[in-house]
């Protein structure tokens, strides 16, 4: 009777579609595939595989996770990055970034409780730059951190912010993350090509999720750039407690169930109407209660 293979234990290095680069307790890379047709393994996750082939293995169960960051619209979830404690979120002074975006990726830090950095990159073009850290003024009001950065020419501002942490970088397309990582990490785009052939999805380094390491206790995942971050997951009490500036004003409304759009007696839109929540934010909020309200039941 044929003795069942061992199962060992592993980090996912690197997630494209439904293959992933696995690294083993030795160091050696493997590439690996779920069983079956659904996959909800993300870059970041601790599993246990089973080897079919020299380099080859697969992926038998999936270790409880610290967190998972994921995204979600009518159609389907896909899953970012797992036991992160950090997300990264990576702007611009040119291209303009997409600001409901931004709030979209700060909603879904909340509601991870992952601590969120924000990051202007390019904060060399002087004109540009004053304006684009004035329109993050009121995420600085939050008490968030935004953090100006020149990622071509040095990326220590951001280093010691990532120290002791598992960070993933988020953002549009164009916002410099990649020459962030590479800045961060000699020889990274050596590594990912290395990776993007085992995984048979070229060398577009933005493709898939990808971790790396910057030392014992910190590492950093580079995601594919985003336009659009849809948290249908979310539940309409999850919306409203992931906007800090909301938090205080839950429970003081006439009515319990007060979803805050346009209900009489609303302590979210007495607090607007004094000043305590910017227009922006509170635009952005109901937009999302709206599709939170919009959706199919499960």
């Amino acid at each position: 009777m044929q003795q069942p293979r061992p199962l060992l234990s592993g980090l996912v290095t690197a997630s494209h579609g439904r293959q992933y680069a696995v690294e083993l307790p030795s160091g050696e890379q493997v590439s690996c595939f779920t069983r079956g047709k659904k996959s909800l393994v993300a870059c970041g996750d601790r599993v246990a595989v089973t080897a079919t082939a020299p380099g080859q293995a697969v992926i038998e169960a999936v270790d409880p996770r610290r967190s998972l960051l994921y995204r979600s619209d009518a159609h389907r979830q896909k899953l970012i990055a797992a036991n992160v404690t950090q997300l990264v979120i990576v702007l611009a002074a040119v291209p303009s970034f997409y600001e409901e975006l931004l709030n979209r990726c700060l909603v879904a830090a909340e509601h991870g409780r992952l601590r969120a950095l924000i990051v202007l990159n390019k904060f060399d073009l002087e004109g540009p730059s004053a304006e684009a850290l004035d329109r993050l003024q009121p995420y600085r009001d939050l008490g968030y951190t935004v953090l100006p950065l020149i990622a071509k020419q040095d990326v220590t501002p951001l280093r010691e912010h990532l120290e002791e942490h598992s960070s993933v970088l988020v953002g549009q397309s164009g916002m410099g993350k990649s020459t962030i990582v590479n800045g961060l990490i000699p020889g990274a785009a050596a590594a990912t090509a290395d990776v993007s052939l085992a995984l048979d999805s070229g060398r577009h380094t933005t493709t898939y999720a990808r971790l790396y390491r910057l030392n014992a206790h910190t590492s950093l995942i580079d995601s594919p750039g985003l336009q659009e971050f849809g948290l249908l997951h979310l539940s309409l009490r999850e919306l409203q407690e992931a906007f800090v500036e909301m938090r205080s004003h839950l429970g003081h409304c006439r009515f319990n169930d007060c979803a805050h759009l346009s209900e009489p007696e609303c302590a979210v839109q007495a607090a607007f109407e004094r000043g305590e929540i910017s227009e922006r934010r509170l635009g952005v909020y109901r937009k999302l209660a709206e599709e939170a309200l919009r959706k199919p039941r499960r």
